[in-house]
């Protein structure tokens, strides 16, 4: 009976060894190996100009597009852009319904501390967006205060206006925010400075709009899962691609080269432009 007993338990223990081993080999299994096994990057995104947004041909491109295409290449799978819910994203991104969010996105602290992300590639900053005819009524924080604000939810935004105490109704979208203000059925919104440069203002679809007030500053980075290898893979790309100026050409065409960071990105592109200029 003892020896009987003995062996169930040894029996036990070994199942017990096995399948943990299992579960280690599962969590252990990088990132980078299984979006290579499965032979597809997706990349969570928004509409998002100049980041991310369809051409005519209702193709992806932007800033962000064509470095994610250019990174996916390098890893020898596809791209596939799946349009996310911002405001639901690090819950996308765990269930592994995309891969990483690649979209213009602010490394704040609440991004940080969920997601394993990238070295900043890019500057921006929160402004305000208003209409053109009250904008002169509008120079300073305080003179927000009675201002009704439409601001993408779970965005830079939108958490710049709660630190500030100010009123916000959360949209799904910058593009919405945008649309709110348009309407009139906002006061103002606060969107990314570099949709605003791109969608604001002569010659955009949002003529009767003008930028503002700028509220903060900050840097983008691309998110991947909490201890993802893939982050440290992109940061070495993102190295190989400025040294050989592929980063700056991209940015070249959406405008976006004063933006990049860098070694010396910044007086490599004021170079260029004066030489344009000349």
């Amino acid at each position: 009976m003892k020896r009987k007993l003995i062996a169930l338990l040894m029996s036990a223990a070994m199942l017990s060894l096995t399948l943990c081993s299992g579960v280690l080999a599962e969590d252990s299994e990088s990132d980078l190996a299984y979006v290579q096994e499965k032979g597809t990057l997706v990349v969570g995104i928004t509409n998002f100009e100049p980041m991310d947004y369809l051409d005519e041909n209702g193709e992806w491109i932007g800033f962000d597009a064509d470095m994610a295409k250019a990174f996916a290449e390098s890893l020898g799978v596809d791209v596939e852009f799946v349009e996310i819910d911002w405001d639901n994203k690090i819950l996308e991104l765990d269930g592994k319904t995309i891969d990483c969010v690649w979209n213009g996105m602010t490394l704040t602290d609440e991004v940080t501390s969920a997601m394993e992300c990238s070295d900043a590639y890019c500057k921006n900053a929160q402004i305000v967006v208003i209409p053109a005819a009250v904008s002169t009524d509008y120079q300073s924080e305080e003179d927000l205060a009675d201002l009704n604000f439409a601001a993408e939810a779970g965005s830079a935004g939108e958490a710049v206006l709660n630190d500030l105490g100010l009123n916000v109704t959360p949209v799904k979208a910058q593009t919405d925010a945008l649309m709110e203000v348009s309407a009139g059925t906002s006061d103002a919104a606060v969107i990314d400075s570099l949709m605003a440069a791109a969608m604001v203002g002569e010659g955009t679809s949002y003529e009767d709009l003008m930028t503002s007030i700028e509220l903060s500053s900050e840097e983008y980075g691309v998110g991947f899962r909490k201890g993802s290898d893939l982050a440290e893979e992109l940061n070495k790309f993102f190295e190989e691609s400025f040294q050989s100026g592929e980063t700056m050409k991209v940015a070249e065409t959406y405008g976006l080269q004063l933006a990049i960071i860098g070694d010396d990105a910044e007086a490599e592109a004021e170079s260029e432009t004066e030489a344009l200029t000349e």
